[in-house]
């Protein structure tokens, strides 16, 4: 079975349904994971993209970004870049009023037990995470 990098545009497309001819392409590929055919993988700095365009474009809530991904990224056929963190991070986004990335940063840098420095105190101080400002 070959393995397909997604792109952040097929992510946005299928999630969308814009504009349809698109969006139909990108259901015709997620079918094919979904029965086997392919895998499709999903890096996190695509993701990463799909949250801020999903948020700063289309204007969606961080609880309608990470639900829709969530259940995307726990489907058949779809594989992710740590998936477990991936996950955790948009949970995190979503529950704690943060960046998507800043989640991803936070969990990286605590899963190697290290330290982040920031100057963004106000979400840090909200993750589980070592942080320090710079200097």
């Amino acid at each position: 079975m070959s393995r397909l990098w997604l792109d952040a545009n097929v992510l946005l497309r299928f999630i969308t349904g814009e504009p349809a001819e698109l969006a139909d392409h990108s259901a015709r590929v997620m079918r094919r994971a979904e029965e086997g055919e392919v895998s499709l993988y999903v890096s996190e700095i695509t993701l990463a993209e799909v949250v801020w365009v999903l948020r700063s474009f289309y204007k969606h809530s961080m609880e309608e970004v990470a639900g829709v991904l969530v259940r995307l990224l726990s489907a058949p056929g779809i594989a992710v870049e740590d998936r477990d963190r991936t996950i955790r991070a948009l949970e995190l986004a979503r529950d704690q009023n943060v960046d998507y990335i800043d989640a991803v940063l936070a969990l990286q840098a605590a899963a190697r037990d290290e330290t982040v420095v920031t100057f963004d105190e106000k979400d840090f101080k909200r993750l589980p995470v070592q942080w320090t400002l710079p200097g």
